[in-house]
């Protein structure tokens, strides 16, 4: 049986047509992974680039441009001159030091007076020191008598010598007439012949007895010579002896070795001193001198007989350097400037006064004014700011001379250019310098 299949509904009407079926789904394009990478790889770099370029070097340093101080080098007179500041010194200084210790029994002048060469100033007392003179004095004593009773002994003994080889002499001569006489009568037969001959062996013993005496007398002679040349000396040297302590005795009594002012001198009746103490001393009356203290730096340059000027009350006077002392001390050695032309009137000791040591010749030099810079690179750089004033950079040059306003430029820098002369602390060891200028 066949089966025929019908339509179970009626069919629906079509629905009224929309834009969606128009539309279409668009897809969006993206880069690729890598090329992104890429992108941002290239980003970061240029970034990290632009950020290094702006960053500063460990060697360069930001400083506020108020912080420092900036001078042009120019082109002018270099005086070659150096500032001291001199402590006023009498020219001449005697010390007083006890020459033997002892009390003091009496004290005859004040500190500050104005004394004589030769005046008493004050009175020592050593009871040990004066016994030991006198035994000193006995002891010189007994032994200058004895050398006396040796010499007199000698004197002796040469006068017996010569009153021998006088004798001797006067034999000689009696014995020589005596054989000549009895030479002619003894060849005629009218002298005995035993006659003759002991009136010949006399004569031959007086000519050998005055020879034996004059030797004798010629070694005496020689040795009484040196030994009253010896004794002579030894009398001397005893009397020296004697000296020194009779002067050592004397020196109890304290005199001024110079004509001056006593200062320092502040012993007391009582006080005991004891051998080579200090007790005061003397100063030279209206001579000064002054005494500068230089750095060290300058010690080559500082010669004797340079020439210095010191300004007192509108007027200006000459000097010159007297002595060096080479002893460096802090850093520092001292010299002595001795007035040319007269002193400076009521100047006081240890009075400060302000003078200018000339080292050398003007001369004409390019010139940059002197700073605390120069102690942080002794002269070997410095930094020179650049033209448009944003930086300065670190350059060697090489200075000469100094004075109290200005440093002779011998090479690496030229007129106009900018150099900072403010202390380098904190940025001496940076190669560039970032002003900045508020």
């Amino acid at each position: 049986m066949s089966v025929v299949s019908m339509p179970s509904e009626t069919p629906r009407a079509a629905a009224p047509a929309s834009g969606g079926a128009m539309d279409r789904v668009v897809a969006r394009k993206t880069l690729p992974l890598r090329a992104k990478i890429a992108l941002g790889a290239t980003g970061a770099i240029a970034l990290l680039g632009t950020a290094w370029y702006y960053m500063p070097s460990s060697n360069s340093q930001t400083l506020p441009a108020d912080r420092i101080v900036v001078s042009t080098v120019s082109q002018g007179r270099f005086d070659d001159f150096l500032p001291l500041r001199a402590r006023v010194t009498p020219l001449i200084t005697v010390y007083l030091d006890a020459i033997e210790g002892g009390r003091v029994e009496e004290v005859l002048v004040e500190d500050g007076a104005t004394v004589q060469k030769g005046q008493l100033l004050a009175r020592l007392s050593n009871a040990e020191l004066q016994l030991s003179v006198l035994a000193r004095q006995t002891e010189v004593t007994q032994q200058l008598n004895s050398m006396r009773s040796q010499e007199l002994a000698l004197s002796q003994n040469r006068l017996t010598n010569n009153r021998a080889m006088l004798e001797a002499d006067l034999d000689l001569k009696k014995a020589q007439r005596q054989y000549e006489r009895e030479a002619p009568l003894a060849a005629r037969g009218f002298v005995a012949g035993r006659t003759f001959a002991d009136t010949r062996d006399d004569l031959s013993y007086q000519r050998d007895r005055r020879a034996v005496l004059a030797r004798t007398q010629q070694t005496d002679e020689r040795l009484q010579t040196s030994q009253l040349a010896q004794l002579r000396a030894s009398a001397e040297t005893l009397q020296s002896s004697l000296g020194v302590a009779r002067a050592s005795l004397e020196a109890l009594n304290l005199r001024a070795p110079v004509a001056g002012t006593v200062s320092a001198f502040s012993i007391q009746v009582g006080q005991s001193m004891a051998r080579g103490e200090r007790l005061g001393q003397i100063d030279s009356p209206g001579r000064n001198k002054l005494v500068a203290g230089i750095d060290e730096f300058y010690l080559p340059r500082v010669q004797l007989g340079q020439t210095a000027t010191v300004d007192w009350n509108g007027k200006s006077y000459r000097m010159k350097v007297a002595k060096i002392y080479p002893t460096v001390r802090n850093g520092q050695f001292e010299i002595d400037l001795q007035f040319l032309d007269g002193e400076p009137p009521q100047i006081q000791r240890g009075q400060t006064l302000q003078a200018k040591l000339t080292l050398g010749d003007p001369v004409r030099a390019r010139l940059i004014p002197n700073g605390s810079f120069y102690n942080d690179t002794g002269g070997a750089w410095v930094f020179v700011v650049t033209p448009d004033g944003g930086e300065a950079v670190k350059r060697a040059v090489r200075l000469g001379r100094r004075n109290a306003d200005y440093i002779e430029i011998l090479d690496g820098l030229e007129p106009g250019e900018q150099v900072l002369t403010s202390p380098y602390t904190g940025f001496a060891d940076k190669d560039r310098l970032v002003l900045e200028k508020k």
